[in-house]
């Protein structure tokens, strides 16, 4: 992986040294919506990743691949993004004491969120505490920065990469219609939890000068009762996942750090319980290995397969003639 950004890298330079002021009017475009971006405040949804592509496709030429490859990918995940919203209205009863009672019984007793809580939360935001809410916030982000590395590196790997991530998401909402989840920070709200959690990401927000919490939340989770499963820690995996397949292990190991460290902070910071994290990873699994074994079938068709296709071209023939 590293090796594809050093190539991605030596590229750019050999570019800015043959049209140095094409290049330069690149990267002027290119931070200009970064610093409008981060000034405006967005977060990283399926619509600004959209406008945010569809800017670098023009400045570097690739209109036509970008609209062939990334709109279907994209505009499934905005699909999902909206039923995500209206999941609520469809199912209005909330679970909210499963998640608790599974992991107080997986944990002999113990919440593992109040016990994390324990021993990294002192009252004051850490740099740990920026390192987890910023994977968090990059939900969206990672699944599409790796399909544009697999489309430039493995386009063959591609359409099976955006099904599983699709596939993924679709499976979770129906679970989310199906089983209203509520999340330890409601949960704890409610009353629910003993001893009570703290919510860190709000504090994370006021460390950073923003005040308005809710409406950030809102921009971020449209659905406060869709935690089970965790779309969180499942999206990391299938990211490991696949950028060990493009890069392999002993060069992309490394890549499972995200995943770990997303499952241990979404718990720590009451966002999901273990029972959500598990849930999410066998949805990964499950979503991995189903498309993966039915692009292997489509792929390389069967010898009945070949057969009946070689038996029906022969009768068009024949009926041609």
């Amino acid at each position: 992986m590293l090796g594809a950004l050093r190539s991605l890298w030596h590229q750019q330079v050999d570019a800015a040294r043959r049209q140095p002021t094409v290049f330069a009017m690149r990267v002027t475009i290119v931070l200009l919506a970064v610093v409008i971006f981060v000034t405006k405040r967005a977060f990283w949804t399926p619509d600004t990743l959209f406008l945010i592509l569809l800017v670098l496709a023009v400045v570097f030429g690739q209109v036509r691949p970008f609209l062939v490859r990334f709109v279907p990918f994209l505009g499934l995940l905005l699909v999902y993004d909206s039923f995500r919203s209206i999941a609520p209205m469809l199912n209005h009863y909330v679970h909210y004491t499963e998640m608790i009672n599974f992991d107080t019984w997986l944990f002999l007793g113990h919440l593992p969120t109040a016990v994390l809580q324990q021993w990294l939360w002192h009252g004051a935001v850490q740099w740990y505490d920026f390192y987890f809410y910023f994977l968090y916030t990059i939900h969206f982000l990672m699944p599409v920065a790796l399909a544009v590395l697999i489309w430039r590196y493995r386009d063959k790997l591609y359409w099976q990469y955006v099904w599983t991530i699709v596939g993924l998401s679709f499976a979770a909402f129906i679970t989310y219609v199906l089983f209203p989840a509520a999340p330890p920070w409601l949960a704890n709200e409610h009353g629910m939890i003993m001893p009570h959690i703290h919510r860190i990401s709000s504090d994370i927000w006021w460390a950073m000068g923003i005040g308005n919490y809710s409406e950030i939340y809102s921009n971020l989770s449209p659905n406060e009762v869709a935690a089970v499963p965790s779309l969180h820690s499942a999206y990391p995996l299938l990211f490991s996942l696949f950028a060990v397949r493009l890069f392999g292990l002993k060069r992309a190991w490394w890549v499972f750090l995200y995943p770990v460290s997303m499952w241990i902070g979404v718990v720590y910071m009451g966002e999901h319980y273990v029972m959500d994290v598990l849930l999410g990873i066998i949805y990964a699994l499950a979503a991995y290995f189903a498309f993966d074994r039915f692009f292997r079938w489509y792929n390389q068709p069967s010898r009945r397969l070949r057969r009946w296709l070689s038996r029906l071209r022969a009768r068009l023939t024949f009926w041609r003639h």
